[in-house]
């Protein structure tokens, strides 16, 4: 494959819009399907984004756009990150250049860039329960459209999958579900209907022989029913044997498959014939993620699905290595398991980014990846706690949220010791607002009997996983950030578990810096002591509950700061509040957080600079508290 210029050029050039498709012949469409493959792998090698999954579909992607009318026609896309194409074809091209760029074309379907973008899914298996609604409004109103669902990359291993095709099923609307058949996730994907989908991959002349029992029972004389029976009972067990469709037809779905989803034609006229049935259908197609791009299919851990900025001739990662949070966890994982062989290590399908990888690796029999499924992950977790075991349940912190009912009733509750390590906690980035983990502390403050964690450096997130392994009589979170380890910031001393990062012989302000905000902490008390200001920054380090240490300390500061990586309604600033309420502490306090709300993509770095999430920001505005409070009070400021 070569790499592209900046601009779309050939067939790829003409196509604005996707009327445009349905006038190409065969043979523009197998070079346009070409074109797309080198426009992906150009832009992206420059932005990174979701790579592997959107080379899978391409041309799954043109013969839906040449059978159905979007907007007109429905299609949604679950999980969102295999969408490239589609928007390629809906006429973004040219806003490629800014993929995944503030400013620029999400890596999801966008309702503000396009019509043809109807959700904004990037949870994964959600889009079949849109889609039963959809279905539904259209046949309720009498509106003449089409819902054209594509499900692929492990979604189908997620339970709400199942409860929606029940309800698709007994509802019988005009509904074309496509299954895209890439036998992966991030990894290849775990579970029985994968290991069944897996075993039709493998036996692709099974139509063949179904054809010619067909032509058998065509040309066999009419001698009876007996004989039709026997006849039409090898048909159906030669194909219930390699074929998952009696599991479809015996909910009430029309099956059609499986197709190579590699083929234009051989798609468009299985799109065609499940639009025609006006009924719930599966489209059953077989792809290759990575699809046509070589550096892509030789990549055994995830064929390249989201790669940073890479060299498009090898692959390559272009950015120079550095240890990662998810590294640091990985590692001391591993040795926590070597210690302990109660340790195991459970993953909603995201082994190598979440690190129990590493564990599967040495303790194959040790680690679960349950698929994308992080309610039965939790409750399963609490079934291993239950069998004296001790589960670590690695996942993103957005992730989590799906399974809250799961922590508080099913975990907590039983009191049960299960550690959930939060990864790409708070303000990620270019992946947006449905990946950035800010409502944890939130969301999850409320659980009885739940600690939550916050390392701010390497040395404490492996000092804290190890502390939360310790917790035998209930739950723990530990979470921490993406990206790289910040420098290690060693305490000046601890009091009680809070460590005190800095002290000045002035005690004018106590700022306790939550996580990875620990470095801006200290950024922000230089920032002071040159305007004569003296700040005390602590780390809690547990933030659930609230370090009962940190009202001694509060009562000897004039005010309170608190700066978090978390929504601020509900986090962790209103519960130190709380807490020097409890403790008759009256200081003034003034939180900073993220404000609760859906915020656009970018780096880490701007989203957090929009936000005034800054040291300069931070700085600026507790010089005003501060100040504030000298304007209002004649009694000198506190020293020690």
């Amino acid at each position: 494959m070569s790499e592209s210029p900046s601009a779309p050029s050939g067939v790829l050039s003409s196509i604005t819009s996707p009327g445009d498709l349905k006038r190409l012949s065969s043979e523009q469409l197998i070079l346009l399907a070409a074109e797309i493959r080198d426009f992906l792998v150009a832009k992206v090698s420059r932005t990174g984004g979701h790579l592997g999954p959107n080379l899978g579909v391409v041309e799954l992607t043109l013969a839906m756009h040449r059978v159905f009318d979007s907007p007109r026609d429905r299609v949604l896309f679950d999980t969102g990150h295999q969408a490239y194409v589609h928007k390629i074809v809906t006429g973004r091209q040219e806003a490629f250049d800014l993929l995944r760029q503030h400013g620029g074309l999400s890596g999801y379907p966008s309702r503000a860039e396009s019509e043809h973008d109807l959700i904004e899914n990037s949870h994964a298996s959600t889009a079949l329960s849109y889609a039963d609604g959809l279905s539904k409004a259209f046949a309720l109103r009498g509106e003449d459209r089409h819902v054209v669902a594509v499900v692929g990359d492990g979604a189908l291993t997620g339970g709400m999958c199942w409860e929606a095709l029940n309800n698709i099923a007994a509802a019988k609307n005009r509904l074309v579900i496509v299954v895209n058949d890439n036998g992966r996730s991030y990894a290849p994907t775990i579970g029985g209907l994968a290991d069944h989908l897996s075993t039709l991959r493998l036996n692709p002349g099974y139509e063949r022989v179904l054809d010619l029992v067909k032509d058998a029972l065509g040309s066999t004389p009419v001698v009876g029913k007996p004989v039709y029976e026997v006849l039409h009972a090898v048909k159906r067990g030669i194909k219930d044997a390699v074929s998952p469709q009696p599991m479809f037809e015996d909910l009430g779905l029309k099956y059609i498959g499986p197709v190579d989803g590699h083929d234009v034609a051989a798609m468009e006229s299985a799109l065609r014939r499940a639009k025609g049935f006006n009924a719930p259908v599966i489209v059953h197609a077989v792809t290759r993620k990575g699809y046509g791009y070589r550096p892509a299919e030789q990549d055994e851990a995830d064929c390249l699905h989201g790669p940073g900025a890479f060299d498009p001739r090898t692959g390559a990662l272009t950015a120079k290595p550095s240890v990662k949070w998810t590294n640091v966890f990985a590692d001391e994982l591993v040795a926590i398991a070597d210690e302990r062989p109660d340790v195991v290590g459970i993953t909603a399908a995201m082994g190598e980014p979440t690190g129990i990888a590493a564990l599967a690796r040495k303790y194959p029999e040790r680690a679960y990846d349950v698929g994308i499924a992080e309610q039965h992950a939790v409750t399963s977790a609490a079934g291993l706690a239950l069998g004296g075991l001790h589960p670590i349940v690695a996942v993103y912190a957005t992730f989590l949220n799906r399974a809250f009912d799961q922590v508080l009733l099913d975990v907590a509750m039983h009191e049960l010791p299960v550690t959930f390590v939060l990864d790409r906690a708070g303000i990620t980035g270019p992946d947006g607002p449905s990946h950035y983990g800010i409502w944890d502390m939130s969301v999850f403050g409320v659980v009885p009997g739940l600690r939550i964690a916050a390392p701010r450096d390497a040395a404490t997130l492996r000092e804290e996983l190890r502390e939360a392994v310790a917790v035998e009589d209930g739950p723990t979170i530990v979470r921490f950030p993406t990206g790289s380890v910040a420098p290690d910031m060693p305490a000046v001393r601890r009091v009680g578990s809070v460590d005190v990062l800095r002290e000045h012989t002035r005690r004018d302000v106590l700022l306790v810096a939550i996580g990875s905000f620990a470095g801006l902490g200290l950024e922000v008390a230089d920032r002071l002591a040159g305007q004569g200001y003296g700040v005390t920054v602590v780390d809690p380090r547990w933030v659930r509950p609230v370090p009962v240490e940190l009202a001694g300390l509060a009562a000897r500061h004039r005010l309170v700061v608190t700066v978090e990586d978390g929504v601020r309604t509900g986090g962790v600033g209103e519960a130190v509040a709380a807490g020097l309420r409890d403790a008759h502490v009256d200081v003034p306090l003034r939180a900073i957080g993220v404000p609760a709300g859906f915020h656009p993509h970018g780096t880490r770095a701007e989203i957090l600079a929009g936000l005034g999430l800054t040291a300069q920001d931070v700085a600026r505005d507790v010089t005003e508290w501060v100040s504030g409070l000298d304007a209002t009070s004649d009694e000198a400021p506190a020293t020690i």
